[in-house]
């Protein structure tokens, strides 16, 4: 009796292990799903705000036609949503980065900088901005518990035998993407 207790006891404590490691990979892998569901979120936004800023540039500076289409195939080419965090990022960093370019050479236009509309706007980016700063921290704090479930052992054993893999930070790869896009205003 005590000896099938002890051979029941060894075959149901590893499956008992299997499915707590397997559900709290599927728990974190949520995680991570939700996350970059709000990076998508704040992404659309911004998205959604700079027709309204190239249209107020346009509206002031006809000499900058160039930059304003670089600026609306960035924006195009981000909306085109990748599951791939890596991907995405790449997609955004040349969308801040048309960005960043425009709100420089609006310093050459004093009308534009002192325009309510295109002010407005600008508040709107920045703050936009912060938002998805905060949660792609929260997406990248996932990301690494999730791949370190994925990547230590004993739970890479599960991982491994149930599919997951390893999942890519949202980066953001120059300098100048790291920080907002900012213009100072007289």
């Amino acid at each position: 009796m005590t000896g099938l207790f002890v051979l029941l006891l060894m075959l149901i404590l590893p499956l008992i292990w299997f499915v707590g490691t397997y559900n709290g990979l599927v728990r974190i892998q949520n995680h991570c799903h939700e996350s970059w569901s709000n990076i998508d979120t704040e992404l659309k936004r911004r998205h959604n705000l700079i027709p309204n800023l190239v249209r107020t540039v346009e509206g002031l500076t006809q000499h900058e036609r160039g930059l304003l289409e670089a600026v609306t195939r960035a924006r195009t080419f981000a909306e085109q949503i990748q599951e791939d965090a890596r991907a995405q990022s790449e997609r955004e960093n040349r969308l801040v980065e048309e960005v960043s370019r425009l709100l420089v050479r609006v310093e050459a236009y004093p009308v534009l900088k002192s325009d309510r509309n295109f002010l407005e706007l600008q508040e709107e980016l920045i703050r936009t901005e912060d938002r998805i700063q905060h949660v792609r921290r929260i997406f990248n704090a996932n990301v690494r518990d999730y791949n370190n479930r994925v990547e230590m052992f004993p739970s890479s054993l599960v991982a491994g035998m149930s599919g997951f893999a390893v999942k890519s930070y949202f980066e953001v790869t120059s300098l100048e993407v790291r920080t907002a896009p900012r213009v100072q205003v007289n």
